[in-house]
């Protein structure tokens, strides 16, 4: 006897309309996906409605894996991975001690053998949701997930970990040099101020060089598109992967009902979309927030166990383990991507062969001109999104990645050991040590536009947490030369240190070359000239002028390649954004010393100006700010 179609038993049950079932049936043709998926997907029918109606057609019990105890015994027999893969859970024992277990999948004979295998002995077969089976998943192997989320990458090597500051040899050699230097102040003191300032001239010159001539090749390459519109176009909904979007957010309960409508806009279908909300245990005004929203079937709540370390990328650790997708994006709360931004990073992957473990896409601000500040972050991250990237890629250089917007494979994501969770600049050092290992890192020409920081100090806490990361990074990849210099190569190697090194090395240098600068300007030229030699002075003041007119001229490219030609003349101003730079820099050394695991948060709804660009016409007192 043939079954009757699941649509058709929707519709006589009264949970579907014909028009409805119309609709679903055509864009099931379309896009090739299971009818069962789009309707959750859309709204139209509930999860649970609809698995407990294929429960009934399937002749098997429903589950209810949220509500039901887990038998810790026969979970153990198995792991959460292939749980997740596979798309079944034991749940406890049934009256006659056989495991009952919940299945996403028609409890089929082949399904129930492969099952009795992996768990050694028979089992009654019922169905679940695939929601609730995440959510069992996360319940019942918590511990485990939480570990591993904390300190998985460090078990696996310790050197690629930022968990420990300073390896043995690091201290030893930083003791040594120390050392050196305090010596040499005793013995001449005035030869070793000079060489100090003369290191760091060299040192910041180094840093901007490179940077300019990267730029550059970014420049000659501006008009070209990884992927058209054209390409995009082409691209047939039919047989698209399952990709997973996760969301890290901590107290930002007034930007949850923007982020369901960013993310609802985007051009991929619905129920090939998998969006994992990590929320963490203790903020529970989010995640009332969360639920009062309402979110559609595709979103899952995550909740993150509330031990240290407390940082994004241990949440984003948590959500990889659950991901079902074969690809995967991490945004922020309050991003805004392209519409079709997954599907030109899905282009760009099968393009780039199989090294290509991650594409970024470019960041900038919605709410650029709001005030200076605002101005100058729009201006460092167009030069950066717009030339920096693109032209580390077409060098074929390490790419540091951004803290949001993405795009990775997840099966490679998970063979690098995911973020490291003691990295408070994580995705930085995952670019990093995906090229150390032989990975390639690239770019997309899409954007996602965020809220630039217009406060002074919650910007100076931001970039302070940056700038650790960087160091962090730094030392994490320098604990091996050898090995580095032999995987990655010495060109690498090479563009690593002038950026990951150079770009706090710039920042800290700033201050002493700005006050011999004014020193030159009010103490006479034989007082100056007892103090540092003529040489050292030509060089620094070169130097100066040189690091910040070369920086000046790529801001205001980044503002002509954005047509945001009003904020050109605002890259003049680069010399006093360096000096935040310089005291966010200074934090981040001390920190670093002090507290080096530590996740400066930075303050988000602060803006008076609406995402669309108009005024939201409200005061900073009358929005809530939150912490992300």
């Amino acid at each position: 006897m043939q079954e009757t179609p699941i649509g058709e038993l929707l519709v006589g049950a009264g949970h579907l309309t014909p028009e409805q079932l119309d609709w679903a049936l055509t864009t099931q043709r379309r896009t090739g996906s299971r009818l069962g998926a789009i309707l959750v997907a859309t709204g139209l029918v509930r999860r649970q409605v609809l698995y407990r109606l294929l429960a009934d057609r399937w002749d098997a019990p429903f589950v209810d894996v949220a509500g039901s105890s887990l038998d810790p015994t026969l979970l153990g027999r198995v792991t959460p991975e292939a749980l997740a893969e596979e798309g079944w859970i034991p749940t406890r024992r049934g009256p006659d001690g056989a495991p009952v277990v919940a299945t996403v999948e028609r409890p089929t004979p082949a399904i129930k053998s492969r099952i009795e295998k992996a768990l050694g002995e028979p089992v009654h077969l019922g169905v679940t949701t695939e929601g609730d089976l995440i959510q069992g998943l996360h319940r019942g192997y918590e511990e485990i997930i939480a570990d591993q989320a904390s300190l998985g990458l460090w078990r696996r090597d310790a050197a690629q970990s930022a968990r420990t500051v300073l390896f043995p040899s690091q201290k030893v050699l930083g003791g040594a040099l120390l050392a050196l230097i305090a010596g040499a102040a005793v013995a001449a003191p005035t030869a070793t101020v000079a060489a100090l300032m003369a290191g760091l001239s060299l040192a910041l010159l180094a840093g901007v060089a490179f940077k300019f001539a990267v730029c550059m090749v970014g420049a000659r390459h501006e008009r070209f598109e990884t992927v058209s519109d054209d390409d995009v176009r082409a691209l047939s909904d039919e047989n698209l992967p399952m990709y997973t979007v996760l969301v890290p957010v901590y107290r930002e309960a007034n930007v949850v009902k923007d982020l369901l409508a960013n993310l609802g806009d985007l051009d991929w279908p619905k129920e090939r979309l998998e969006v994992l909300l990590l929320l963490e245990a203790d903020d529970t005004e989010t995640i009332e927030a969360a639920r009062a929203a309402d979110p559609p079937a595709t979103f899952t709540f995550v909740v993150v166990p509330d031990d240290l370390p407390k940082t994004k990328p241990k949440a984003c650790n948590v959500g990889l383990y659950l991901a079902r997708g074969d690809f995967l994006v991490i945004y922020d709360a309050e991003d805004r991507p392209d519409p079709d931004q997954l599907k030109k990073a899905l282009i760009a992957f099968r393009r780039g062969g199989d090294d290509l473990v991650c594409v970024q896409a470019a960041l900038n601000y919605w709410n650029a001109e709001e005030n200076w500040l605002t101005r100058m972050f729009t201006l460092e991250y167009s030069f950066w999104f717009d030339y920096m990237l693109p032209g580390l890629e077409r060098l074929r250089l390490p790419i540091p990645l951004g803290g949001t917007s993405n795009h990775f494979r997840v099966d490679a994501l998970r063979e690098l050991g995911g973020w490291d969770p003691f990295n408070v600049t994580e995705d930085a050092d995952l670019g990093i040590r995906a090229a150390a290992l032989g990975k390639t890192v690239g770019v997309v020409n899409s954007t996602t536009y965020e809220e630039a920081n217009r406060a002074e100090g919650n910007w100076i806490r931001q970039r302070s947490r940056w700038i650790k990361g960087y160091l962090q990074t730094l030392l994490v990849h320098a604990r091996r030369p050898r090995a580095l210099v032999r995987h990655a190569g010495l060109r690498q190697v090479s563009a690593f240190l002038l950026l990951i090194g150079g770009t706090p090395a710039t920042f800290l240098a700033t201050p002493p070359l700005y006050l011999l600068f004014l020193a030159s300007m009010v103490l006479s030229p034989t007082t100056l000239a007892g103090l540092f030699p003529g040489w050292v002075l030509w060089i620094s003041l070169v130097n100066l002028l040189l690091g910040n007119g070369l920086m000046i001229y790529v801001s205001m490219m980044g503002a002509f390649k954005r047509g945001r030609y009003a904020l050109v003349l605002w890259a003049l101003v680069n010399p006093v954004y360096w000096l935040l730079h310089s005291i966010a820099s200074y934090k981040a050394v001390w920190q670093l010393i002090t507290k080096p695991h530590y996740w400066e948060k930075t303050l988000h709804g602060l803006s008076t100006v609406a995402p669309g660009g108009a005024g939201a016409g409200v005061t900073g007192l009358e929005k809530q700010p939150v912490a992300g």
